[in-house]
């Protein structure tokens, strides 16, 4: 089965990129054989073409030029035309307008399927997205299936968790080095938080947090991790460090800017966060699971449908900066509690979120679809 993947970016710098690289590594090549059609150049589709990936590049612009879109929309068509895929899979909303025109261009509408990679707000691009002819619209969480199927018209929507590859574990002495580069004395507690700096993720929650527990005596320290990628939210980044400055945490916040890595700066971590207001999934969650780190989010999104709450990890109503202080500062207190969540949550992604089972389902998906339009023949 032929499956051609249309993608915005040309570098790897988000969950997304890494999840459709994890796909590419592990897919079964004697059941999908997969071609990536870049909008953009750049490190990462080196990095897919060194898998053994046909990889192809059409760089587009921005989707606010008309003709230059018209002009795009035309090239991926041709390449659909010319490789005959069995499925053409568009890798975000904003490439369902791409390769969804395209594919309809090319007689290939009812093998599109588009993924929606976040929940959807009903704004401009998710209905537009809809609009285009799709076979189907793949998910990363019931949360953003149930989401996407109050757009109209209704399109067949299926869920495929993430799942990862285990992260590295990084050796003790690494680890000593590291924190010891990043000037965190060795007796305190980190809590840690992964994600690009944009509001949406509420890097200032977890901030505002540990500012509340350093005001209650906890000898704990902030480590942020991310940067901002693709300018998105480019202020940001200086409001969270005049946060820092305004709330007494000089000395006990570390920003790290974007990391290829993040798996040894996670390991450093006591206690993990996901403090995102909206989270389609949460794959910085899985990578905190796999290396044992106890985490926190909360109850909503895709960390609901991760997490079991007292269990594997902690689920938090919405509090503000107030409820996740105290959700920390138990945590910060009790490191037995810390230990149990944290084998709790490996055994968790052991089970259900490892790369391999997001694989296998995905093939299945990808196998139905093929198969229930295999009578309608391929693109002309």
């Amino acid at each position: 089965m032929k499956v051609l993947f249309v993608v915005p970016w040309g570098e790897a710098l988000g969950g997304a990129e890494r999840r459709l690289t994890t796909i590419l590594r592990n897919v079964d090549r004697a059941r999908v054989q997969p071609r990536v059609v870049f909008l953009a150049n750049g490190s990462w589709v080196e990095e897919v073409a060194a898998l053994g990936i046909p990889v192809c590049v059409i760089v587009s612009g921005r989707l606010r030029h008309a003709r230059r879109f018209v002009t795009t929309v035309r090239r991926i068509s041709l390449e659909i035309r010319r490789e005959r895929p069995d499925l053409i899979v568009n890798w975000s909303a904003k490439m369902q307008l791409y390769g969804g025109l395209a594919a309809a261009l090319a007689g290939a509408g009812d093998r599109t399927i588009w993924w929606q990679l976040n929940i959807s707000t009903r704004e401009w691009l998710d209905r537009v997205a809809t609009l285009v002819p799709a076979r189907a619209v793949a998910c990363s969480s019931f949360a953003a299936a149930e989401a996407q199927e109050k757009l109209r018209p209704r399109r067949e929507t299926f869920v495929v968790h993430p799942g990862i590859e285990p992260p590295p574990v990084a050796s003790t002495p690494a680890l000593e080095a590291l924190r010891a580069g990043l000037e965190i004395p060795p007796e305190r507690t980190i809590v840690g938080i992964v994600g690009r700096l944009q509001p949406w993720k509420r890097q200032h929650l977890l901030l505002g947090a540990v500012a509340r527990l350093v005001e209650g005596g906890r000898d704990v320290h902030a480590l942020v991790v991310g940067g901002t990628p693709y300018g998105f939210s480019p202020d940001y980044p200086a409001q969270l460090r005049r946060l820092v400055d305004d709330r007494g945490l000089d000395g006990r916040a570390t920003f790290t800017d974007h990391v290829d890595e993040p798996g040894p700066y996670v390991q450093l971590m006591d206690v993990f966060v996901n403090a995102s207001a909206a989270e389609p999934f949460g794959i910085v969650l899985l990578e905190a699971m796999a290396l044992a780190r106890p985490v926190v989010a909360y109850d909503r999104g895709g960390p609901r449908e991760i997490v079991e709450s007292g269990v594997s990890g902690l689920l938090l109503p919405e509090g503000g900066e107030t409820g996740l202080a105290d959700a920390l500062d138990e945590l910060v207190r009790d490191p037995a509690l810390r230990r149990r969540l944290g084998e709790a949550g490996r055994a968790r992604f052991e089970d259900l979120f490892t790369a391999e089972r997001m694989v296998a389902r995905l093939t299945e998906e990808f196998e139905r679809l093929h198969g229930r339009g295999a009578s309608t023949g391929r693109p002309t």
